[in-house]
């Protein structure tokens, strides 16, 4: 087996498997475990999405075919009517649309246009785990922001533009957060926009959770409807969350016209485009009226309460801060550890729930937990349960 990891590059025999796939994995090995790791909402993707897709297959004859790369023109459309709605700007189907495979190879293409060997890309600290991943993957480097802890992991701008360098190649902004479940404010989002438009680099705005706001709603404010900041913008939104769609893999990308023109060689060499089934599927979601995403949201945010009070029971194991947004909870670890990623793996071994360890997110996840509530009430109480009873 030698000359297998000879031939294995580097960048990927120094990269590991996300902790968040690889704790999911060791719960999946242990018949009785409980799960609070994976971000896999418990919902059905709506009937309304389901019944299109049915029709589709029985009356297309083209429906399980390639698209063009970006995308069919009807789903593109309706991005664009879409995004005028969520942000009031005009963008054109053509120009500056890509539908993709998920937020996720969407982020894969925009790193691998523009990463060249050393070249960075800020993220927030914690972030969400996969960037970091994807990023190293490319021969990139992570910089990391830290976030400020004691207010909420709220951003910090002043300490942004000390990490800007002509190496610099954008800042990724997920709000709400993943891991945190903060919500970055107006004022401080508008501040990143000017440092980026100072330095010319671009912001990457990764957007599968602002359906998912719980207090207030016009807490959340989308960067990308700065019209001054068009240039400068990349803007992902996942339809695996709000339409309870993960299994589809669909997603849309908005960017500048040239950027386009560039990610779309490694979109075709990569993907080819996004199943033609899942893009059906997008064309139905998007232009229909539905209710479920209150539907949704109601249910999160009383999973929310709920795995507020079971924390509230065990206030010498784990402090927090409340989410006010997406469906996950980021415990400090209060009793005595090694380490997140062990913490981990004891309480998945000694009572069978399954967390992911915070380092998995940056250097500021350390001594953390991430625990997701998109799961069904009874998992959330029998995680608590069995937590309570190890330490107590």
């Amino acid at each position: 087996m030698t000359f297998i990891s000879d031939i294995v590059s580097r960048y990927v025999h120094e990269s590991e498997i996300s902790a968040i796939k690889e704790m999911s994995i060791l719960a999946a090995k242990m018949p009785d475990a409980v799960s609070l790791t994976w971000g896999l909402p418990s919902f059905a993707t709506p009937a309304y999405i389901r019944d299109a897709v049915t029709q589709s297959l029985a009356e297309d004859p083209d429906a399980g075919k390639y698209t063009l790369p970006d995308g069919l023109a009807e789903l593109r459309q309706q991005v664009v009517k879409t995004h005028y709605r969520r942000t009031g700007i005009e963008v054109d189907a053509d120009s500056n649309v890509m539908i993709c495979a998920g937020n996720m190879q969407g982020l894969n293409t925009l790193f691998h246009t523009m990463l060249d060997p050393q070249d960075e890309i800020i993220l927030t600290d914690p972030c969400f785990a996969s960037h970091i991943q994807q990023i190293t993957l490319f021969s990139g480097i992570p910089v990391y922001w830290p976030l400020d802890k004691d207010n909420d992991w709220a951003l910090d701008v002043e300490l942004l533009p000390e990490l800007i360098n002509d190496r610099t190649q954008a800042i990724v902004i997920v709000s709400p957060s993943n891991p945190t479940g903060s919500i970055f404010s107006e004022q401080s989002l508008r501040r990143v926009g000017e440092v980026a438009r100072a330095h010319d680099i671009l912001i990457i705005i990764d957007d599968p959770y602002s359906d998912f706001v719980y207090d207030r709603e016009d807490a959340y404010y989308n960067l990308a409807s700065d019209p001054g900041l068009s240039e400068h913008m990349v803007y992902l939104y996942s339809f695996s969350k709000a339409y309870a769609m993960s299994g589809w893999r669909l997603s849309y990308v908005i960017m500048p016209e040239e950027l386009k023109r560039e990610a779309m060689k490694v979109h075709d060499a990569t993907m080819i485009c996004a199943p033609r089934i899942s893009q059906l599927a997008g064309i139905a979601a998007l232009e229909k009226i539905s209710d479920h995403k209150q539907v949704f949201r109601d249910i999160l945010r009383s999973r929310r309460e709920l795995i507020c009070q079971r924390l509230d029971e065990l206030p010498d194991i784990f402090s927090y801060s409340k989410p006010q947004g997406a469906y996950y909870i980021f415990p400090e670890i209060k009793v005595s550890h090694v380490d997140s990623k062990q913490f981990a793996l004891d309480l998945l071994q000694q009572a069978g729930v399954a967390v992911t360890p915070g380092s998995a997110f940056g250097p500021s996840g350390e001594h953390h937990v991430r625990m997701a509530y998109c799961v069904e009430d009874d998992i959330i109480n029998q995680a608590f349960d069995r937590i309570k009873k190890l330490y107590r």
